[in-house]
């Protein structure tokens, strides 16, 4: 797997040119140039797609069966959110939802991004209206009973029908921003389970929730509250765009927040 070769050499091209020296004759060192616009951007392109790799490797997510992919588009909606403020900085931890995969396979990873560690990979239901095994429809009207897709930033865990529950505020509008006035929230239910796919060949299905396994979910609610970003990944059949993909910035928010020079 690479990750924007042309981006990396332009790197170590923009690195050379960047660096200053004495001009013969002169008293002192010349300031050092300015760079361009369209170098700096390749900076931080090359850095974020180079953290995009090591950080990936670090958490060992090809063991975990995480896309390279998806694991970049949740980065760069990651560090947007929490440039902005929407998100709290200091938390570091991620939440990745890949719809794309059956309900029989753990597909929700917490993401310890300062440790560069997973720290849950389980099961999650989608909505009933959303699909049976495979996650196909999706919605943010309420009533509907679908999953929704986008980016969430979690706010306060409470004591629901269901025990420990957690609020969900969806950022991308058309998408998920109905969350709260639907009820969606990622709470623990009994149809999420190893057993019971084992008889049905699926997860049962919730209203809408990320539904969890009933003894996981007090322990990732806890871990992801107050302020940590869920990326709700869908089936490429579906069409979902969000302003929070945008490239350019959210490497400009990537950079920023690691502070790399030239950002």
């Amino acid at each position: 797997m690479t990750f924007a070769p042309t981006a990396l050499a332009t790197l170590l091209v923009a690195t050379g040119l960047l660096s200053s020296s004495p001009v013969a004759g002169s008293r002192a060192a010349a300031p050092a140039a300015v760079a361009p616009a369209s170098i700096v951007r390749a900076q931080q392109l090359a850095a974020f797609d180079q953290y995009v790799l090591t950080s990936y490797t670090g958490a060992h997510l090809t063991s975990y069966g995480m896309s390279p992919a998806v694991y970049r588009e949740a980065l760069l909606g990651y560090y947007t959110l929490t440039k902005k403020g929407a998100a709290a900085a200091g938390r570091q931890v991620l939440t990745i939802i890949d719809y794309a995969r059956p309900s029989s396979q753990k597909r929700m990873w917490v993401i310890d991004l300062r440790r560069q560690k997973v720290l849950f990979h389980t099961l999650v239901a989608h909505g009933k209206n959303t699909g049976n095994d495979v996650a196909q429809t999706f919605s943010n009207v309420e009533g509907s009973e679908m999953s929704s897709l986008g980016f969430y930033v979690t706010g306060q865990p409470y004591q629901g029908k269901h025990g420990l529950s957690l609020k969900l505020h969806g950022q991308d509008a058309r998408y998920n921003t109905n969350a709260a006035t639907r009820a969606v929230v990622v709470h623990g239910a009994d149809y999420v389970s190893e057993n019971f796919v084992r008889q049905h060949g699926r997860l049962g299905r919730s209203q809408g929730c990320p539904a969890l396994p009933v003894q996981q979910a007090p322990q990732v609610i806890r871990t992801i509250q107050n302020g940590t970003v869920i990326y709700a990944h869908g089936p490429s059949s579906v069409n979902f765009s969000s302003s929070w993909l945008q490239l350019d910035p959210a490497i400009n928010a990537f950079a920023q927040l690691r502070g790399l020079q030239g950002s």
